[in-house]
C-alpha cells in the first residue's frame, strides 16, 4: 500500500503532466500501476477536466477519491468537437471495459444510436429497443440528452432522415409527397419525396457510419475527390452540395458542443399528449405536426423587431427560426407589426412552395389575432393553416376562425404546449431586440 507521501508525490507528478495538456475537446484514459485502463472520460476542455482530478482532492466524492488513488498514468486523445469525444468515449469503454465506468459497462437500459440499414432509406434515431436484424446499433450511451444533442449536430452535417415514414425506392407515392421542414432547413435530403436516390442516400449514411465508428478519418478527402469528379462532369449543382458537406464536417468542431443544443430545454410536457389534445379540441382530421409561433418586441418607438419560431412534433427546430426588422410600420403599432411579420413569412413560404404550418400561434389577444388573420388572407395562407392566439394576461386561447375562446383546461398538455411555443417566440424576439439594442448603444 502506498504511503501518504508517495500518493502526494504521485499526484504532484501527474498534475505537472496536466499542465502540458491542450485546451481542446477530447477523451482521457486513466491507468493504474499495472497499466490497466481503469477509467475513460470525455471533456470539452481536456486540460481543465483532467486537472480537476488532481486539485482540491478533499472535495471529491468517495468514488472519485478511490479512482484518483489508483491513477498512475493517463493518455489523452485531442479531438475537434465534443460530439467526436462522446463517440470515442463510447467506443473505448466498450473495448477496454474500465472498472470505474460502471454505467456503460453494466446497464442495459441506456440508449443506443441506431441506423436502420434494413430499410431502403435508413433512418437514424435514438432507441432503447432490442437490436433488430439488419440494423446497426452504437452504444450504449450514458446520457440520452447528450446523445440527442450529438445527433442534432450530426444531422446538420450528414442530412439524414429521422421520420417514421416507410419509404420504398421507386414507389409512386414518393414524388407526390411534400418535403417536411427538415428538408427546407437543410437537415434532410428528402428521400420521402424522391429528392434523392437510394444509392446516393445510402452512401451519405455510410459516411455517417464511418464517422460514428471512428474509421472515417478520410471522409473529407473522399468527398473532395468526389467533388472534383462532379465538377469535371459539369455537374456543378451536385458538386456544390458536396462542397457544403465538406464545410459542415469541418465546422463540426466549431459548434459541436453538447452543451450547445439545437433547441432550448424541452419543457416538462407530454408532447404527444399535447398534440393529441389539440387535434381533439380543434376537431382536426390529423394530428398537427408543425406549429409556428409569432411575437414582436419594441426597441423604443423607432425600432420594432419580429420573430417566428417553429416546432416540429412539439420540439423547437432552431433551423426554422426567422427574425424580421419591421420595415413598413411607423411608430409603435403592435398590430400592424405583427401583420407585417405574418405577411412576409407566409408569402415567402408560398413563393418557395414550402410546407405550411398546421397551426400559427400569435402572442396576443383578439386585436393581434385579427391583424394576422387579415395578413394570412392576403397571402393565400388562411385556408392552409389554423390560426390561434394566446393572451398572456389570462392565458386565454382564441381561435382565428370564430374568435371564440378555445376551452383548454389550464393545466392540460395542449395548453402548456401552446404556452411553451408562445414563450419561446417571446424569448427569441427579445433576444433579437437585445442584439439591436447593443448595436444601437455601440453605434452611439
Amino acid at each position: 500500500m502506498a504511503s501518504p507521501d508517495d500518493t502526494e508525490r504521485r499526484i504532484e507528478a501527474l498534475a505537472e503532466l496536466v499542465r502540458r495538456l491542450p485546451e481542446s475537446p477530447g477523451v482521457y484514459v486513466f491507468r493504474n500501476r499495472d497499466g490497466e485502463e481503469i477509467y475513460v472520460g470525455k471533456a470539452l476542455n481536456l486540460a481543465s477536466r483532467v486537472r480537476s482530478y488532481f486539485e482540491n482532492t478533499s472535495h471529491h466524492d468517495p468514488k472519485t477519491r478511490a479512482l484518483v488513488a489508483e491513477i498512475a498514468s493517463f493518455d489523452v486523445f485531442p479531438l475537434d468537437s465534443e460530439v467526436e469525444a462522446l463517440l470515442l468515449e463510447n467506443r473505448l469503454v466498450k473495448e477496454l471495459q474500465p472498472r470505474f465506468n460502471i454505467n456503460l459497462r453494466d446497464s442495459k437500459d441506456f440508449p443506443y444510436l441506431v441506423i436502420t440499414w434494413s430499410e431502403d432509406f435508413p433512418r437514424v434515431s435514438v432507441s432503447r429497443d432490442k437490436p433488430r436484424s439488419g440494423d446497426r446499433y452504437y452504444g450504449p450511451f450514458p446520457h440520452v440528452k447528450e446523445l440527442r444533442s450529438a445527433l442534432n449536430h450530426l444531422q446538420r452535417v450528414f442530412r439524414f432522415r429521422s421520420c417514421n415514414i416507410d419509404i420504398v425506392e421507386g414507389s409512386p407515392e414518393n414524388p407526390r409527397r411534400r418535403p417536411c421542414l427538415n428538408f427546407f432547413i437543410g437537415r434532410c435530403t428528402g428521400p420521402c419525396c424522391a429528392r434523392i436516390g437510394r444509392e446516393e442516400y445510402r452512401e451519405n449514411i455510410r459516411r455517417l457510419s464511418l464517422f460514428i465508428s471512428g474509421t472515417g478519418t478520410g471522409i473529407t478527402r473522399d468527398l473532395e475527390k468526389h467533388m472534383a469528379e462532379l465538377s469535371a462532369a459539369l455537374r456543378f449543382e451536385e458538386a456544390a452540395a458536396v462542397r457544403d458537406q465538406i464545410t459542415a464536417i469541418r465546422r463540426l468542431g466549431e459548434r459541436g458542443s453538447l452543451e450547445d443544443t439545437s433547441h432550448p430545454e424541452v419543457a416538462p410536457i407530454d408532447l404527444s399528449e399535447g398534440l393529441d389534445q389539440l387535434q381533439n379540441h380543434l376537431k382536426l382530421a390529423i394530428r398537427p405536426r408543425l406549429i409556428d409561433g409569432i411575437d414582436i418586441s419594441n426597441l423604443g418607438p423607432a425600432e420594432t423587431v419580429g420573430a417566428v419560431v417553429t416546432f416540429l412534433e412539439g420540439i423547437p427546430q432552431r433551423g426554422g427560426y426567422r427574425r424580421y426588422r419591421i420595415r413598413t410600420v411607423e411608430g409603435q403599432d403592435d398590430y400592424a407589426s405583427m401583420a407585417e411579420v405574418a405577411r412576409r413569412r407566409y408569402r415567402r413560404l408560398a413563393e418557395e412552395g414550402s410546407v405550411f404550418p398546421d397551426i400559427v400561434l400569435v402572442d396576443g389577444g383578439i386585436g393581434h389575432l385579427r391583424a394576422v388573420k387579415e395578413a394570412l388572407e392576403k397571402t393565400g395562407a388562411s385556408g392552409r393553416t389554423l390560426l390561434l392566439s394566446l393572451a398572456k394576461e389570462n392565458e386565454t386561447v382564441f381561435a382565428g376562425d370564430t374568435e371564440k375562446v378555445l376551452p383548454l383546461p389550464p393545466r392540460s398538455a395542449a395548453k402548456r404546449l401552446l404556452m411553451y411555443v408562445r414563450d419561446e417566440a417571446h424569448r427569441f424576439a427579445q433576444h433579437y431586440h437585445h442584439i439591436l439594442r447593443r448595436k444601437f448603444v455601440l453605434d452611439e
